[in-house]
């Protein structure tokens, strides 16, 4: 079953929380509106103190490799390059960020050359940082969520790409670096002051070419989109080597694919929704 928390107590419990770290901050006028679906996990606060993002860690996220902790840290780590939400207040199991107010970009935007541009020097950014300290380790997300699919959708082509997934030796690192992780339309917002990401869930450290190959199958261009948007990033000052950054996401994609299958695997487990097992199944091997 869907994850949900009852609206009443949240507001309660957020208003406590406020009071608690922030006393200064008057919760007269505080309104709660759930957002991203029904799943009662990410709540707009709107104050007269402004207007922030309450994002909640339950169980089931961390199942799907979400750590507020993590994203936390990373937040408050590129807090002055302003590439997302400032950290207001962590107090397990919440984190607080202030709401970045701003447009979503249509899935179409992509293919714009300015905002491509200028997504990829965000990407820039974000990669030159020094690591935070949290590590990407894929193989031990895949055998976590391998925990949380329905063994009824089993196949033995299944079980022995699973063995090989965790067998095999990831691809040496073309540079590690602090990457997002889940970058699409929906988590990049035109801002007055330009694009910025949110939804940091996912961040750590890893190849520059795990992220980007993530963009790539996660918002399923092409190969002509893909040697584009390389060649821009590569333009951007994001790596010297455009022959060797493409041949390294090219060594990811498989690995790409195969946390695909399984992060729709496990929502569609989580919550019976038939669009995860939809989008899984052009993965299934």
């Amino acid at each position: 079953m869907p994850f949900r928390i009852n609206a009443g107590l949240v507001q309660s419990e957020l208003q406590q929380l406020i009071e608690q770290h922030s006393p200064a901050v008057k919760t007269a006028g505080f309104r709660l509106l759930p957002v991203a679906g029904l799943t009662g996990e990410s709540w707009k606060i709107s104050s007269p103190a402004g207007d922030f993002l309450a994002r909640h860690q339950s169980a089931q996220r961390q199942v799907s490799g979400a750590d507020r902790q993590r994203e936390s840290a990373i937040l408050r780590h590129i807090a002055r390059h302003k590439l997302g939400p400032r950290v207001r207040l962590y107090s397990p199991p919440w984190l607080i960020v202030d709401w970045v107010d701003g447009t979503p970009l249509e899935e179409q935007a992509f293919t714009d050359a300015s905002v491509r541009n200028a997504l990829c020097e965000r990407l820039v950014t974000l990669h030159q940082l020094p690591p935070s300290g949290y590590r990407l380790d894929l193989q031990q997300q895949f055998a976590r969520y391998w925990q949380h699919i329905d063994r009824r959708r089993l196949t033995p082509r299944w079980l022995r790409l699973h063995h090989q997934m965790l067998s095999q030796v990831p691809p040496s690192p073309l540079k590690l670096a602090l990457v997002h992780m889940d970058i699409h339309a929906g988590n990049v917002l035109n801002t007055p002051q330009g694009l910025r990401l949110i939804d940091w869930e996912y961040a750590a450290n890893a190849d520059i070419a795990l992220e980007l190959a993530a963009l790539i199958r996660g918002n399923y261009w092409n190969e002509q989109q893909q040697r584009v948007f390389l060649y821009e990033y590569v333009k951007a000052g994001g790596y010297q080597n455009l022959s060797l950054l493409q041949q390294q996401v090219n060594r990811w994609i498989p690995w790409v694919n195969y946390l695909m299958l399984m992060w729709f695997e496990v929502r569609w487990q989580q919550t019976g929704e038939n669009q995860y097992s939809e989008w899984a199944h052009p993965l299934r091997p």
